[in-house]
């Protein structure tokens, strides 16, 4: 059974990693995928004929999240080539790690316009076109570390603590409109970066996780379909944990 049938998903960041998982995801399950990137034009373009291979429409849009005027131009465009958007992910994000006392104010800066004033940018524009229909599912990127906190990542930790209390505002704000917010936060998950690591570090890693693993990002993807789904009409304001009971 395909969970999206005729639906529309944009989709931030979706060239590599979970939002690349997403998007797969979700047009495996009948979507039609709308995706941004910043960089990777190859690959997205690759992601781009791929998805449209597996029967659906997909389409790439190079745009920056952190801009508002970019934000709105890509909801504009989306809307003209779709015909509307029924789910929004906002999974553009950076991280420029550092400890707080060698941390300069770009560093901070930088992370709080592509992590958290992303969302604000996309969600409030995307709003426009889910009151028009009455409905809609917004899906938040956040993290287990703006639960828990990290050395090195307040920066990051703050972007995706404030990405918390973003959602169960929007979601106490639209919910009368048949439009959910939920955020989804991941744990450590399997990337590139992960996978490079020497095998004694992953194990230290696995050490402080239950599950003794990484997370892949196909099962964060996995969440995602169901939160955009219709499976999950009665869920809003959440945050739901992807961590292999780390964060308990």
């Amino acid at each position: 059974m395909k969970l999206l049938l005729n639906k529309t998903a944009l989709i931030t960041g979706a060239s590599r990693g979970i939002g690349l998982a997403m998007a797969k995801k979700f047009a495996a399950h009948g979507a039609n995928i709308a995706f941004t990137y910043m960089s990777s034009e190859e690959k997205a373009k690759a992601l781009e004929l791929e998805l449209n291979s597996m029967g659906i429409k997909a389409k790439a849009y190079k745009s920056n999240a952190a801009s508002f005027a970019e934000s709105v131009a890509l909801v504009e465009d989306v809307v003209k080539e779709f015909g509307g958007i029924d789910v929004l992910v906002n999974n553009a994000g950076i991280t420029r790690d550092n400890l707080l006392l060698r941390m300069n104010e770009e560093q901070w800066d930088e992370v709080m316009e592509n992590n958290l004033k992303s969302v604000f940018n996309l969600t409030k524009n995307a709003c426009k076109t889910f009151l028009k229909q009455k409905g809609g599912s917004i899906i938040n990127v956040t993290s287990i570390v703006g639960m828990k906190g990290q050395a090195g990542q307040t920066n990051y930790a703050a972007s995706k603590a404030g990405i918390i209390g973003f959602t169960k505002s929007v979601a106490d704000e639209l919910g009368s409109r048949s439009i959910r917010c939920n955020a989804i936060a991941p744990g450590f998950i399997s990337t590139d970066m992960t996978d490079a690591l020497p095998e004694d570090t992953k194990q230290l890693y696995f050490k402080q996780i239950p599950m003794a693993r990484f997370g892949s990002a196909e099962e964060v993807a996995n969440v995602a379909l169901f939160l955009a789904s219709d499976l999950s009409t009665y869920v809003s304001g959440q945050v739901i944990s992807v961590c292999g009971a780390l964060n308990r």
